[in-house]
């Protein structure tokens, strides 16, 4: 059972990765169409504040979160 404040660490096999592309890479959300209304509209954030740039560079590190999940950002 998941507890509400974990967070999966998902490793992207490099240093950065945009938004878009974790989200369904970490597997928050099953496409990449959702995952841009989904940021469009506010329901995605990056370290505990809402972006809607779809394209930002994530880094090591950052923690994103949708809909309850929350993922870190991992070499």
């Amino acid at each position: 059972m998941t507890t509400p404040d974990a967070i999966d660490d998902v490793s992207i096999g490099g240093e950065s990765i945009r938004l878009g592309q974790f989200l369904k890479f970490a597997g928050l959300l099953d496409s990449g169409g959702l995952g841009k209304e989904a940021i469009i509209d506010g329901f995605v954030s990056v370290n505990g504040e809402v972006d809607r740039r779809r394209g930002r560079q994530l880094q090591l590190g950052d923690v994103v979160s949708f809909e309850g999940r929350r993922a870190r950002v991992c070499a």
